[in-house]
């Protein structure tokens, strides 16, 4: 005798439907059915490309060779479903004289973030991702948004710290947006401070500058996502400067120098991978029709064949992008795209300019001065309504206004653009204030 069971379970739903069919004629009663045949001797999976079958299996409890009925695999799929990992699992099954065959129907959650640790010292993150693998064998570093994947890796961690230290207390949030979003998992219950700041793989060359930097934290909280900002606005910017375009850093690493009840004592590792210094080999302009190109290289700095300053070339780029403001340009973009060539260690800059829309003066404001005040600085303004807009003009008159108005008193001044793409026009509103 041969019977086929089959039924799905939709998560998120609780209803489970099931559906069964004699598949072949049986010559023996139907409660004459072999005790063997509830014997689970095989288990495939289908539809899922993310996990690996023996992970699969795992989670669900079951093993070969036990004997199961309709409860065991309901049980093992509310498992599955539980994790949050799969957005569809269903299951069917089959036995005869030989035993019990099931399939696992899955269908893979793809909106998963990732996890981060934020001061998790005591480990480091390799290791919190093996211990928590070897727990829970579906975990691939992300976790669904619902589920309770997420409080199992809680409850699992809790357990590790609390054998550190009985004070600690695990918390995790989510942070970020959109893409950017990461359950963090952080611990309290104790001061994390860092010590001494290490640079593996940093050259002689720039290793002054990076121990110069280290004074910025030494001394305080330890936190990986405070020390991301470091990297990426102090230490990088040393690299980027000097040509070492490619220059990166590693996770930081913490190592306990000393752990007492309500203070803990780190010193930290930031690992650099320096790369190639690169040189200019040349910069390429295109899109421009307002200003010639020789116009602008004259505010380029970066010369030919010397390592490249990546973060002046910037500045640079911003100040050629505002250029195109004083000729109604308001919106133009400029992007630089690098093309390097690592045989020779240089690097090519493609500058494409969009210029976008020429802008009028619109409607202009002044709020915070008296009559007398307003109609005297609206005399001074020289941008008339229905001229080619200059983006840098406003700046410029608020800078003299403020010191012409200095003399009754301490006064400072905001600009506040209103641009308007369908009549292409640019509202400015001057708001004057008066120290007391």
């Amino acid at each position: 005798m041969k019977i086929l069971i089959f039924a799905i379970l939709f998560i998120g739903l609780s209803t489970l439907t099931s559906a069964q069919r004699q598949n072949t004629p049986s010559k023996r009663r139907a409660g004459a059915v072999s005790s063997s045949a509830h014997k689970l001797v095989d288990i495939k999976i289908t539809g899922s490309t993310q996990y690996a079958p023996a992970a699969v299996i795992a989670t669900t409890g079951l093993k070969i060779g036990q004997t199961v009925n309709e409860e065991n695999f309901k049980e093992a799929v509310q498992k599955l479903g539980e994790t949050g990992l799969f957005s569809n699992v269903g299951y069917s099954f089959g036995f005869d004289r030989e035993g019990t065959k099931l399939t696992l129907e899955l269908a893979d959650n793809d909106k998963l973030v990732p996890v981060e640790f934020d001061n998790l010292v005591w480990y480091s993150r390799q290791e919190l991702l093996d211990k928590i693998r070897q727990a829970i064998p579906l975990f691939q570093g992300r976790v669904p948004a619902s589920g309770d994947l997420t409080d199992q890796i809680a409850d699992l961690l809790s357990v590790m710290l609390a054998q550190k230290n009985p004070q600690l207390h695990l918390d995790y949030l989510r942070s970020g947006t959109g893409a950017n979003h990461a359950i963090v998992f952080s611990v309290s219950g104790t001061e994390i401070k860092i010590g001494r700041v290490e640079y593996p793989g940093a050259s002689a060359a720039h290793l002054p500058a990076l121990t110069a930097l280290s004074k910025k934290i030494e001394g305080a909280d330890f936190q990986s996502s405070t020390l991301s900002p470091f990297i990426k606005l102090d230490l990088l910017p040393i690299y980027r400067k000097d040509g070492f375009l490619k220059a990166s850093f590693g996770e930081p690493v913490a190592e306990v120098v000393s752990d007492k009840p309500d203070e803990t004592d780190v010193n930290v590792k930031l690992p650099v991978q320096e790369g190639e210094q690169y040189r200019l080999d040349k910069i390429a302009f295109t899109g421009s029709s307002t200003f010639p190109e020789q116009k602008l290289r004259t505010l380029i700095h970066s010369e030919t064949g010397k390592p490249v300053n990546e973060i002046q070339l910037k500045n640079d780029l911003e100040l050629l992008r505002r250029l195109y403001g004083t000729r109604g340009h308001v919106k133009a973009v400029v992007e630089p795209e690098a093309e390097f060539n690592d045989a020779q260690r240089t690097v090519t800059y493609e500058v494409t300019i969009n210029e976008g829309n020429v802008y009028k003066m619109g409607e202009l404001v002044f709020e915070g001065l008296d009559d007398k005040l307003t109609a005297r600085m609206r005399e001074a303004w020289k941008l008339p309504e229905g001229e080619t807009y200059d983006s840098t003009y406003p700046q410029q008159f608020v800078r003299q206004a403020v010191l012409d108005l200095s003399k009754d008193g301490r006064w400072t001044a905001a600009v506040h653009e209103s641009v308007d793409d369908k009549d292409s026009t640019v509202d400015v509103n001057l708001a004057f204030s008066k120290s007391q």
